[in-house]
């Protein structure tokens, strides 16, 4: 898939590999632990292992099941990455005594619920790219200036889409009825690729949408979109980036209710001002879909099928943006904080307008 990006620079000539030198997550917690309660928490260090792995790796040596062990989130595999995990308090003594090269406990605490997928804010990020020369470290700085202020599409990275990026192709088989998977995890994770997918042309039309409305007129744009010229005009005249359209649903920003957009100016002020944010479409069924001219626009990457649907924010703000570019070794450093379902490497083919190697 051809994607559109959102910074106007030219690419920018980096190496990247994920590595657990290159490529370090923190996770943020969703809420602050108690320190009593019949669940062990544990903040869990892993290089080099999926989270399904190294639960897998523990549930084996405490004799106990997968499903047992509470996590938020998938971290990636080709890195160094801090999470945390919740086992039965009466597995402590035996955690004690727990030793696997690739995984090292780092502190515990306790808590009167187990953690589930979702029970976190976000994640920290450290990364660092190489054979970076002076000129790309400044339009790296000049990016990550940009992406600090103003923001990044939110699409699904690569990881999503399985090692040969086509999982979504057997997802929509699946998802309509025209395949069959005996395992339901395997089956969701297929399916979600296909949602994954549509999202991510929807966001890229939006996007390729928003630089015709930046560089021609509206008339023009009025018959290259075949849309109403006082639509085109309202647009234009938006100073965020991503340009809202009537018929969009928005969403509280980091998280909240979903309401549609109508261009009332009060709503555009909370959009430049980060309150509320643009989401895009999951289809499925009991999904809010958009309406209007918005609604045309995403019907076209809507799809009948057997599964749930939700909405996902298209746009959305990485904070606590910082970068270092180390002339002697030829590397920029860069840390940020996402939001939960965020991708890391998608802020950093944001930053070099081009796809990275895996």
């Amino acid at each position: 898939m051809d994607r559109f990006y959102s910074l106007a620079h030219s690419s920018i000539d980096f190496h990247f590999k994920q590595s657990p030198r290159d490529f370090v997550v923190e996770e943020i917690p969703l809420y602050e632990f108690s320190g009593e309660g019949e669940h062990l928490i544990l903040f869990v260090r892993k290089k080099n292992l999926s989270t399904n792995e190294m639960v897998g790796q523990i549930a084996r040596y405490l004799g106990i099941k997968n499903r047992d062990i509470g996590y938020a989130g998938l971290k990636d595999k080709h890195a160094m990455t801090k999470q945390y995990i919740s086992i039965h308090k009466q597995h402590e003594e035996a955690m004690d005594g727990f030793n696997f090269d690739a995984i090292k406990i780092i502190s515990k605490t306790y808590h009167n619920n187990k953690i589930r997928i979702g029970h976190l804010k976000g994640n920290r990020f450290y990364i660092k790219v190489k054979k970076v020369n002076p000129t790309s470290a400044a339009k790296i700085d000049e990016a990550l200036k940009n992406i600090s202020d103003a923001g990044i599409p939110n699409f699904f990275g690569y990881q999503r889409f399985g090692n040969d990026g086509d999982n979504h192709i057997l997802g929509e088989k699946l998802a309509k009825g025209e395949a069959r998977e005996r395992n339901p995890r395997v089956k969701k994770l297929l399916i979600n690729a296909y949602q994954s997918h549509l999202f991510n042309l929807w966001l890229s039309r939006r996007l390729e949408i928003n630089s015709l409305v930046s560089s021609f007129e509206a008339k023009e744009i009025e018959t290259l979109l075949n849309m109403p010229n006082d639509e085109v005009k309202k647009m234009k005249a938006q100073k965020h980036p991503f340009k809202l359209i009537s018929g969009d649903i928005m969403e509280h920003y980091p998280k909240g209710k979903l309401f549609e957009f109508e261009g009332a100016e009060e709503d555009l002020k909370r959009f430049n001002e980060r309150d509320i944010s643009v989401t895009g479409l999951l289809c499925g069924k009991k999904v809010k879909v958009s309406s209007g001219i918005a609604g045309e626009i995403e019907k076209d990457f809507d799809d009948e099928i057997n599964a749930d649907g939700a909405r996902r924010f298209a746009w959305i703000y990485p904070t606590d943006v910082e970068g270092r570019f180390n002339p002697i070794e030829a590397q920029y450093e860069m840390n940020f904080t996402l939001p939960k379902g965020s991708y890391a490497t998608v802020l950093i083919e944001e930053i070099a307008k081009r796809k990275i190697n895996k």
